[in-house]
């Protein structure tokens, strides 16, 4: 009984509004847990089941019929949430290699809606009141999944605790808004950018793709990621008239230039190798 989850549209910054609640947004993979009839399973918001993928999630049986929608995630022993390591978890086949990380790195499931419970579709009913039903609902009595906190009407307080414990950012949701499988306004994002200058230092052949270096501790460059998303079509048409006079050498996938163009992206965070997490062009740099 998959339900395509609602989906988020995108605040550029935070607020304060009475109709809203504000919830921390988690750093992992959105996840619609579905228990019917004793048989549970979990998918992610593509309906592709990765049940087997979590068996710490299922260590305790569900004990009425419900539909959950929250977030898969690995929190480290710092207590800070892993990304790299959710996906890992994700991507993971074998049987011996699923029971050995779910060990290494134990998942929960943070869950902020319920959608159907003991046999009514709750999708039409308020965020609220599902809150409410949520809060009451016979949750199995398992570690590994909680319910998601949430504050009244003070986005702006809450994005700046989220800021200063270095978290992904925080939703935003209108209080009366019924459940849509789609994206709405009714729901928003506000994203807790990094943002960092980096060096254009070639592009990709085939798709799009700007190839970026930072400077590391000595002042040389290093291969920091590619900027896929973000730029005009004046800012493409004013990058290309330029590159072609820095080319330094090519191969099959890409093409690659002196260090002249620099440019300010925004992004998630940084991966634990180094690279730049789905970097977001911004602007140009002028020097």
């Amino acid at each position: 009984m998959f339900i395509p989850p609602m989906l988020l549209e995108t605040a550029q910054a935070p607020f304060n509004d009475s109709k809203f609640i504000y919830e921390p947004k988690f750093d992992g993979h959105r996840a619609i847990l579905t228990s019917i009839n004793g048989q549970t399973r979990i998918y992610t918001r593509h309906n592709n089941e990765c049940t087997r993928q979590y068996p710490e999630l299922l260590a305790v049986p569900f004990g009425e019929d419900m539909v959950l929608d929250g977030e898969i995630v690995c929190i480290d022993p710092t207590g800070a949430v892993d990304f790299e390591a959710v996906m890992t978890r994700f991507q993971a086949r074998r049987a011996d290699t699923i029971q050995r990380l779910a060990e290494q790195l134990p998942s929960s499931l943070v869950v902020f809606d319920i959608l159907y419970y003991k046999g009514q579709d709750l999708r039409g009913l308020s965020l609220m009141e599902r809150k409410k039903v949520l809060a009451a609902a016979a949750l199995p009595a398992n570690k590994h999944i909680s319910i998601v906190p949430y504050i009244e009407g003070a986005g702006e307080a809450l994005y700046a605790d989220i800021c200063a414990r270095h978290m992904e950012g925080i939703v935003c949701k209108r209080m009366d808004s019924t459940y849509v499988s789609r994206r709405s306004p009714a729901w928003q994002k506000v994203i807790n950018w990094t943002y960092v200058d980096v060096w254009i230092t070639g592009y990709k052949k085939e798709e799009f793709g700007w190839l970026v270096a930072v400077e590391d501790g000595s002042g040389r460059l290093r291969p920091a990621g590619v900027i896929e998303f973000g730029p005009n079509k004046d800012h493409k048409r004013e990058f290309y008239r330029v590159a072609n006079s820095l080319k330094s050498g090519e191969d099959r996938n890409n093409v690659y230039l002196h260090p002249f163009i620099r440019a300010k992206v925004k992004t998630r965070n940084w991966t634990k190798a180094g690279m730049l997490r789905d970097p977001v062009f911004v602007e140009f740099l002028r020097s």
